[in-house]
C-alpha cells in the first residue's frame, strides 16, 4: 500500500495548567491513565469519565518538573475545568489555572528529521503512544498563542475540513457529541490504550474493572460506508438512525455521517450481537461495516470474544 501524501491539519483545544507537588496524584485519581509515577517529559493519553465510566472528555497529560498540562482533545474544556475545580480540596497542593486556548497540529506522511527539533518558541512536540487520528505513535505539535509553524511543517499542504473528517472517521477517533457522550465508555470506543486497569482507585475504576472482568462491553464503534447513488433529502443515513441486520434485528445506531464524492460513510455503535455482520441496513440502504483503523480492542475479558 503506498505511503500517504504528507499533509497537515490544525484544531483548537483547551489547555489546563496544574501546578504543584500534588498535580500528578490529583490527575491520577481523576482520569483513567496511570499518571502518579510517570516521569517528567511523559505525554500520556487519558479518558476523563464519570463514576459510572461514561465519557466526559479525551485528554493528553504532559508532565514536567513542577506540574502538568492537561490538553482536552475532545469534549467540553470549560466543563472539565469546572469539574476539576469542584473536587479540589484545600489540602491538595495543586493550583488549577484558567483555561487557555491552544492549537494542535497533526500530520500524515513521512517528515524530515527536523521534526524532532520542533520544541521551543511556544511550540511543544507531543509523542503519546496512542492514535490521535493520524496513526498510532504519530507525533503532534502544540502551538501556544503567538507561536508560528516551523518551516518543516508549514511546507506541508493543509487538509480541508472534509478531508480531516474523512480521516477521523476511518481512524475511528471519537468526537462529541456523536461518539463521546453520556452513553458510551472507553472500551466501546476502542480506547483501551487510554485506560490503565492496574493503577488502583480512580473515578470510574470500579465500572471499568467490572467490564474487564465480566466481559461487559455491549457495543463497539465501527466504520460504515455506502454507495451515494440515489441519495435524497430523506436518506436514512443520518446521525441517530437505527441499524438493523438483514433479518430485521436491531443492530446499532449511526453516530457520524459524511457525504461526499466518495460516497457516504461514517461511524456507528454496533451491538455486540451484530459485530460479525459484514453489512447492516439503514432503512433499505446497505452499509459495509469494518473496524476503524485506530480502534484498539478491549482487554481479554472486556469483550475479548468479539471480533477484532
Amino acid at each position: 500500500m503506498p505511503a500517504p501524501t504528507p499533509a497537515r491539519w490544525s484544531s483548537r483545544h483547551t489547555l489546563l495548567r496544574l501546578e504543584g507537588p500534588d498535580s500528578r496524584r490529583f490527575l491520577h485519581g481523576q482520569s483513567s491513565q496511570a499518571i502518579e509515577l510517570a516521569q517528567p517529559g511523559a505525554c500520556l493519553a487519558t479518558c476523563l469519565i464519570s463514576a459510572t465510566a461514561r465519557m466526559r472528555a479525551l485528554a493528553l497529560v504532559c508532565l514536567d518538573a513542577t506540574g502538568a498540562d492537561l490538553l482536552v482533545l475532545a469534549g467540553d474544556g470549560a466543563a472539565v475545568h469546572q469539574a476539576l475545580d469542584r473536587v479540589l480540596f484545600p489540602a491538595d497542593q495543586v493550583r488549577l489555572g484558567a483555561p487557555q486556548t491552544i492549537t494542535l497540529v497533526r500530520w500524515i506522511g513521512q517528515l524530515e528529521p527536523a521534526a524532532t527539533d520542533a520544541a521551543g518558541n511556544g511550540t511543544t512536540l507531543l509523542q503519546p503512544e496512542v492514535d490521535l487520528g493520524a496513526g498510532r505513535g504519530q507525533a503532534a505539535l502544540l502551538l501556544r498563542d503567538g507561536a508560528v509553524l516551523p518551516d518543516w511543517l508549514a511546507a506541508l499542504p493543509e487538509l480541508s475540513e472534509e478531508q480531516v473528517e474523512r480521516l477521523r472517521l476511518r481512524q475511528g477517533f471519537p468526537a462529541a457529541p456523536g461518539e463521546l457522550n453520556d452513553g458510551t465508555n472507553p472500551f466501546e470506543l476502542g480506547l483501551a490504550d487510554w485506560v490503565s486497569l492496574n493503577k488502583g482507585c480512580y473515578v470510574g475504576q470500579e465500572t471499568l474493572a467490572k467490564l474487564a472482568t465480566y466481559d461487559g462491553v455491549k457495543q463497539q464503534l465501527r466504520h460504515w460506508h455506502a454507495d451515494a447513488s440515489g441519495t435524497a433529502a430523506a436518506d436514512p443515513c443520518a446521525v441517530g438512525a437505527l441499524l438493523t441486520t438483514a433479518a430485521g434485528e436491531r443492530a446499532g445506531v449511526i453516530t457520524s455521517v459524511l457525504s461526499d464524492g466518495e460516497g457516504l460513510e461514517g461511524l456507528a455503535l454496533v451491538r455486540r450481537q451484530a459485530l460479525m455482520e459484514p453489512e447492516l441496513l439503514a432503512g433499505e440502504r446497505r452499509l459495509k461495516i469494518t473496524t476503524p483503523v485506530g480502534f484498539t480492542a478491549a482487554p481479554v475479558g472486556a469483550g475479548g470474544r468479539q471480533p477484532s
